[in-house]
C-alpha cells in the first residue's frame, strides 16, 4: 500500500544520515472513509493524490513543532504492506489518518515531495497559523490556503541529500 508519511526537512536529514525512520507513524492513505469521501467514480491516483495533500496539511503542524527545520513542507511516499497500515478510526482525525506499523527504510521510500523555495514565505506564515485553521478560524484557513496553494516538487529518492544541501 502506497502511504505518505508528514515529515520535515529535519526529518528527511535523518532517514538520510540514520537510513530508516523508527516506527509507528502517523501515515495517509487511501483509506475507507477517504474513498468514500470522494466521487465514487474517483480513480486511485486522485485519491492517493488527496492523501498526499493530508499529508501536506499535516507537515505544516510538524513544520510548527520544529523550529529548527526549514519553513517546507515534506511528504514521504512509501511503500508498505497493506497488513501494517491500520485506518484510525477517529471524527477528529483527517480524512486517510492512518497508523503504519513499521519500520521505513530508505529504501522503501518511493519519493520525497518538497515545497520549492517560492513557497517558504506562504509556508511559513502558515505554520503559524495552522492550529487555528483547524479549530475553524476562516482567517487562519485563508493564510494556509494560500501555502496549500503551491505544488510539492517531486524528488526520486537519490535527489533528497543534494536538495537538502541547497536549503
Amino acid at each position: 500500500m502506497r502511504v505518505y508519511l508528514p515529515a520535515t526537512t529535519n526529518l528527511l536529514r535523518q532517514l538520510l544520515d540514520e537510513g530508516r525512520l523508527a516506527g509507528p507513524h502517523t501515515v495517509f492513505a487511501v483509506t475507507p472513509e477517504l474513498r468514500g469521501f470522494y466521487d465514487l467514480d474517483a480513480d486511485d491516483e486522485e485519491l492517493e493524490y488527496a492523501a498526499l495533500l493530508g499529508a501536506a496539511r499535516a507537515s505544516l503542524r510538524l513544520v510548527d513543532v520544529d523550529p529548527g527545520s526549514h519553513r517546507r513542507r515534506v511528504v514521504l511516499a512509501a511503500d508498505v504492506p497493506d497488513a501494517a497500515v491500520t485506518p484510525l478510526d477517529d471524527p477528529d482525525t483527517d480524512r486517510g489518518a492512518a497508523r503504519a506499523e513499521v519500520e521505513l527504510t530508505l529504501a522503501e521510500i518511493a519519493s520525497a515531495h518538497i515545497d520549492v523555495a517560492e513557497a517558504e514565505d506562504d509556508v511559513r506564515r502558515a505554520v503559524g497559523v495552522v492550529l487555528e485553521a483547524d479549530l475553524g478560524s476562516e482567517d487562519a484557513q485563508f493564510v494556509v490556503d494560500q501555502a496549500e496553494g503551491h505544488e510539492l516538487a517531486w524528488y526520486a529518492t537519490q535527489e533528497i541529500g543534494p536538495v537538502l544541501d541547497l536549503l
